[in-house]
């Protein structure tokens, strides 16, 4: 068996396709494009590179960037400020802070001081307590691009069993929360989960979400399964590719498949996030 490749590329290209259009549709009707404010501290490199991936889908779907660059040595506090300063900010659609911040700074704090209606990176609390009750809240960026990429390949998730390999509050948590919803039966596994090979070898689906190249190795893949690698470290992914790639029946590729999701679903909730702030 060699497992059909879940194109992330391809499917995202579709849904900016999608965005494009609403785009043009919001700007017609109000007179204006949505616009995304992304927070950005310090000078981490790969940061710098996602915020100008982001900012150039902006681009070409026709809504507007803006980029907010703040020092690394910052506080909390001011962080805080800049950020509640956005959210009061009628012109601002949806805030997206890059993350990791520098170590100093209280990361949650920042997140929730991010308004739940413009939080279209879907990080706060709130976001996730209504995502999690189907409430309307926005899906964590990511698990919502894995959803959407599943849903493109009309992969059956009632009754499947899922392991989730991560418990991060904005991937891991979420898109198990994601997935009981559509009626998996859902596994956590995480760094201190003992017999991890044995949990994986029961899995319908696999989402991989640690950030450690090659942790799930192929020879642990349920022939047939369904393989989400959402890691990527090192230009690799949590799961060893080439071998799980031969028991699979589909598999993400790193790069490729999970990353270009992520970006379309951010734009996608932006838009979404800018009408319903026309209708309050």
């Amino acid at each position: 068996m060699t497992a059909r490749i879940l194109d992330g590329r391809a499917t995202s290209a579709a849904v900016l396709d999608r965005v494009r259009e609403e785009v043009a549709e919001f700007s017609r009707e109000q007179g204006r494009v949505p616009v995304l404010a992304t927070v950005l501290v310090g000078d981490d490199p790969a940061s710098h590179t996602y915020v100008r991936m982001k900012a150039n889908r902006c681009a070409k779907v026709g809504m507007e960037s803006r980029r907010v660059e703040l020092d690394a040595g910052i506080s909390t506090e001011t962080l805080v400020k800049t950020i509640r300063e956005l959210s009061a900010d009628p012109a601002v659609d949806g805030i997206l802070l890059q993350h990791p911040v520098p170590e100093h700074i209280d990361e949650r704090a920042a997140f929730e001081a991010i308004d739940p209606a413009k939080d279209v990176d879907g990080v706060t609390r709130t976001s996730f307590a209504r995502m999690a009750f189907d409430e309307g809240g926005f899906a964590s960026a990511t698990p919502g691009g894995i959803m959407a990429l599943l849903d493109a390949y009309e992969i059956p998730l009632s009754g499947k069993h899922a392991v989730v390999i991560g418990r991060s509050p904005i991937l891991g948590k979420p898109v198990g929360m994601l997935l009981l919803a559509r009626d998996a039966t859902v596994t956590y596994c995480h760094s201190r989960t003992r017999d991890l090979a044995e949990h994986v070898a029961r899995a319908d689906i696999v989402v991989a979400a640690v950030g450690r190249p090659e942790l799930i190795r192929g020879e642990w893949i349920k022939p047939g399964a369904v393989v989400v690698d959402a890691g990527y470290a090192d230009n690799r992914g949590d799961v060893e590719y080439e071998a799980a790639a031969e028991r699979a029946s589909f598999i993400t590729p790193v790069p490729g498949g999970v990353g270009p999701m992520t970006i379309a679903t951010l734009l996608a909730q932006t838009v979404r996030a800018a009408r319903e702030g026309t209708e309050k």
